[in-house]
């Protein structure tokens, strides 16, 4: 599936929602942890319980690396129970260069034939134009996350490097690399990442990028609030991905941990579809 699809498919299911699953086995419910195929098991319940109400599944890979070969294979059955109606997130958050970035868009690409990867763009172009490469899959880049600590990098005072030295004309790191990733490559290629806890930074972002597709955590447990996000970060074609995890995942840990997840992804979907109905 393309951004293009995606856009429609917002659309059509009157939601913007991408579930994570970021999922771990010591937080399963009681009952399932001690069966063979748990976090699969889990995975596809949830999955189930969802499809309905969201448009995206993002799969931090993390948390199957963990879990060794066998999370791979977890990984890889997971993303292939997805519907090819929903967009497929990798959260890989690599970032390398020549043949080693080569390699890593293969494997999600290819091997693992997610919709999308997201990338960390500190070592350069070079590091993301293998992932670009790929024409009719999504390159999901780092911009500004919504973690506490992206104010050690993210969030630094850079010159214009083409200034006059004595002048006082800056932007915010996350500024440039947006503004600079931008132009590599195009709103049907290119995705950012932009934390829904800063929200109020989302509105310079969105003058800066008119017309790509933002994907945002951060809402739900972290504390993002959905209708800022749309006030700050919508475009004409929507432009947002949110993502909620844990707020979804587990939001129960009975054996009416399904239900439980549907009814919190139809809250999200509910009001998604209010806040569409309002902007289009």
């Amino acid at each position: 599936m393309q951004l293009k699809d995606l856009a429609q498919q917002i659309i059509q299911n009157k939601s913007f929602l991408c579930v994570g699953l970021d999922t771990e086995l010591k937080k399963l419910p009681k009952h399932l942890q001690q069966q063979p195929n748990a976090v699969l098991n889990f995975n596809k319940a949830i999955i189930d319980a969802t499809k309905a109400y969201c448009v995206s599944y993002k799969l931090n890979t993390a948390f199957y690396e963990a879990m060794g070969a066998k999370g791979w294979d977890i990984l890889e059955a997971t993303l292939h129970y997805i519907p090819n109606t929903h967009f497929s997130i990798a959260d890989a958050k690599r970032g390398d260069i020549g043949n080693t970035a080569t390699q890593y868009a293969r494997t999600f690409f290819e091997v693992l034939p997610f919709d999308a990867v997201t990338v960390a763009p500190y070592m350069g172009e070079d590091s993301i134009r293998p992932f670009l490469a790929y024409q009719h899959k999504t390159t999901i880049v780092l911009g500004l996350t919504s973690n506490k600590s992206s104010e050690d990098f993210e969030q630094l005072w850079v010159k214009e490097s083409n200034s006059n030295p004595a002048s006082d004309a800056s932007k915010k790191l996350y500024e440039k690399v947006i503004e600079k990733v931008a132009g590599w490559g195009s709103p049907n290629q290119l995705m950012f990442v932009v934390g829904a806890t800063k929200a109020v930074e989302m509105k310079q972002i969105r003058s800066i990028v008119p017309d790509y597709f933002f994907l945002v955590p951060g809402v739900g447990v972290q504390g993002g609030d959905l209708n800022e996000v749309a006030d700050y970060g919508w475009n004409k074609d929507v432009g947002l991905l949110v993502n909620a995890s844990r707020s979804i995942i587990y939001a129960d840990d009975t054996e009416n941990f399904q239900q439980a997840a549907t009814a919190e992804a139809a809250k999200f979907q509910l009001a998604m579809q209010q806040i569409l109905s309002k902007k289009l």
